[in-house]
């Protein structure tokens, strides 16, 4: 209790995530890397035994992390600290590991087979956001509702309509997701500054062989695609185009929880709330929205990530600089730990949400008259009234039901003045019909039906074996 612990990995983020981003993976897929070239290259020709490689494997797992720190304090250099624990483990091929590699080799592979297996986690809970978005789309899709804009009161629209605007947010993300995942490409084997200078000697000049390395090594760690150039390291736009995607998500999820608190304080949704969960210390009644809160701090953190990944892109020197290094151990693990805890709160809140029909059409029917003017003006014209008189009748029952509203405190009676007011024409028993809020909405039903059938039902279905998510907050 007395060292900073990140509360990432203890209040926020999955076991799944926090695993992907451990020592134990990244320095397994080390050893899996360097167990890997070693059989290629012995494919390949060179004087590498089947003893050694069953060694290395044996010991794959067999980390000594003590050990390695000794001699990460003696070199100053984590890769060589490793390739010597490795090979007090695996002495008989101490000799060939990390045979022609350099360092990027399993650092930038390694940060790339986590970069996708990071992605794959998120897509599953993005997905399952998704599901839950749209189930409840669909259920309120004939729900009238106030819209804002501004937030002040304008046109009705749907429960369900609006969070489409929700969804669509996400259908961008996870296109951008995909799109990341089509086209990522493995560092592969390059050398010390991507001119494969060290595989020249050991291959004897012989080009092919470097090829089928390269492209070997990375389909066996499940990439088809390489990069067909490179420096000593991977380009780091790769990291800033990352973290812009998961920045992206965050900005979604941002939007959808401030929404989701300002509708709270309406009374008209609200994110759920256990039967023993305190919404303040001291006063007793409050519901305070934590979950929607805490997704927007993490939000907020990641964003402001990006500028970071930005600028190490930028700033690369040549062939390779160091200054990347210390950045990207923070960065990279940091907002995909966050953006994990983003998406499991927000399936969490989906699957407890609580909606209030009748706080909803009382905030509509206190301004719904106000929006009937228009096709009262129209209905009296239409019995042979004159527009402007009409127009200046209507505006001043406005005014009154308006001061009646905001200076005393009363329910709008618009409405009302205009039924008794006897001067107007129209049929006042319409009138009362055409009052439904559903007459307002526009075709936000089909909107949302047609929405979901045609851009988000597909991404479920294409992704059907991610769907079912536990989705409980650590604390």
């Amino acid at each position: 209790m007395n060292s900073y612990k990140n509360p990432l990995e203890e209040r926020y983020s999955s076991e799944e995530m926090l695993f992907n981003f451990s020592h134990n993976n990244k320095f397994q897929n080390w050893r899996k890397l360097w167990i890997a070239l070693a059989e290629i290259e012995k494919d390949l020709g060179l004087e590498i035994t089947d003893e050694q490689i069953a060694e290395l494997k044996a010991n794959a797992e067999n980390i000594d992390y003590d050990k390695a720190a000794e001699y990460e304090k003696k070199f100053r250099h984590d890769v060589m600290a490793h390739v010597h624990a490795y090979g007090d483990v695996a002495p008989s091929a101490k000799g060939i590991i990390h045979l022609g590699a350099t360092s990027a080799f399993v650092g930038d592979n390694t940060d790339l087979i986590q970069i996708r297996d990071g992605l794959l986690i998120l897509k599953k809970k993005l997905v399952n956001v998704m599901k839950n978005l749209s189930d409840f789309a669909i259920q309120y899709k004939d729900l009238p509702t106030l819209g804002f804009t501004h937030f002040q009161p304008a046109q009705l629209t749907t429960v369900g309509k609006r969070a489409t605007l929700w969804l669509q947010s996400l259908v961008l993300d996870i296109e951008e997701l995909d799109f990341f995942l089509e086209t990522l490409r493995f560092r592969g084997v390059k050398g010390t500054t991507g001119t494969a200078a060290s595989f020249l000697e050991l291959f004897n000049g012989d080009y092919s062989k470097v090829k089928h390395l390269d492209k070997e090594l990375s389909k066996r760690f499940g990439f088809e695609k390489v990069f067909g150039v490179s420096g000593q390291t991977y380009d780091r736009k790769i990291d800033a185009k990352v973290v812009a995607l998961l920045g992206n998500i965050a900005q979604s999820a941002h939007k959808f929880t401030n929404d989701l608190r300002l509708l709270q304080n309406l009374k008209e949704i609200e994110e759920p709330f256990e039967k023993n969960q305190i919404g303040s210390s001291a006063m007793a009644y409050k519901r305070n929205p934590m979950r929607s809160e805490r997704i927007g701090a993490l939000a907020k953190y990641v964003m402001s990530l990006t500028t970071s990944s930005a600028m190490v892109a930028s700033t690369q020197w040549f062939e390779r600089t160091l200054d990347d290094s210390a950045n990207k151990r923070l960065t990279i693990p940091q907002a995909f730990l966050a953006v994990d805890a983003i998406l499991l709160i927000w399936n969490n809140i989906m699957n407890g949400i609580v909606v209030y029909p009748n706080r909803i059409n009382k905030h509509i029917m206190d301004e719904l008259p106000f929006m009937a003017t228009e096709y009262i003006i129209m209905e009296e014209v239409k019995a042979g009234g004159d527009r402007q008189e009409i127009h200046e009748v209507i505006r001043v029952h406005s005014m009154e039901a308006s001061k009646q509203v905001k200076v005393e405190g009363k329910e709008n009676d618009l409405i009302e003045r205009i039924l008794n007011d006897d001067s107007l024409k129209l049929d006042k028993s319409k009138l009362k019909e055409v009052l439904d809020p559903k007459n307002f909405i526009g075709f936000a039903p089909i909107q949302t039906e047609e929405f979901i059938a045609n851009e988000v039902q597909p991404i479920i279905d294409q992704n059907k074996d991610l769907i079912g998510l536990e989705a409980d907050l650590k604390v």
